[in-house]
């Protein structure tokens, strides 16, 4: 059975040069065998269907981009479901969708993650499953705001979150 599923490239500036070029993306995921491959912008969104279940995907892709890289390119591994339940459970659904960040990491996240967050100024963080919300009232962008626990994740805004669950058909 085919599921759906979306991939967050977390160093997407791969090359020594710049950036991973989509079109090398998805190329390199139909060459490993996953079906209806789509990118959203160039930050290292994908989206695809495979037969395979999360950790092989997982484990597949992150293969041929350490072989493409020459280094290590984590990816965190969504189903179409769960991707569409990260966007559901969205803790600040009526701030805009610019300036609230989901980090997407592989582990449960730790129950002091937010305890632990440091250079708090008028962030709001909320923890999920796997995903850490963030809430940046003025923008990302002048934040001094340091999660330890969202080191090895990958963060992406609503937007893209919502944009990428359209694009898996959920």
């Amino acid at each position: 059975e085919m599921n759906r599923y979306v991939g967050l490239l977390r160093a997407v500036n791969v090359g020594g040069t710049g950036k991973l070029p989509m079109a090398d993306l998805r190329a390199m995921c139909a060459d490993i065998g996953f079906a209806d491959v789509a990118t959203y912008i160039a930050s290292g969104n994908v989206v695809f269907s495979s037969t395979l279940d999360a950790s092989e995907v997982k484990a597949k892709l992150e293969k041929s981009l350490a072989q493409y890289a020459g280094k290590a390119v984590p990816v965190m591994v969504r189903t179409a479901d769960e991707m569409a339940a990260v966007l559901a459970a969205n803790p600040f659904a009526d701030a805009v969708g610019n300036k609230v960040v989901t980090i997407f990491c592989d582990d449960l996240i730790p129950a002091d993650a937010a305890a632990q967050a440091r250079n708090i100024k008028d962030e709001a963080i909320t923890l999920g499953l796997r995903e850490i919300y963030v809430h940046y009232p003025q923008g990302q962008g002048g934040s001094k705001l340091m999660i330890p626990a969202a080191a090895a994740g990958t963060a992406r805004n609503m937007n893209t979150v919502a944009k990428l669950v359209a694009m898996t058909g959920r």
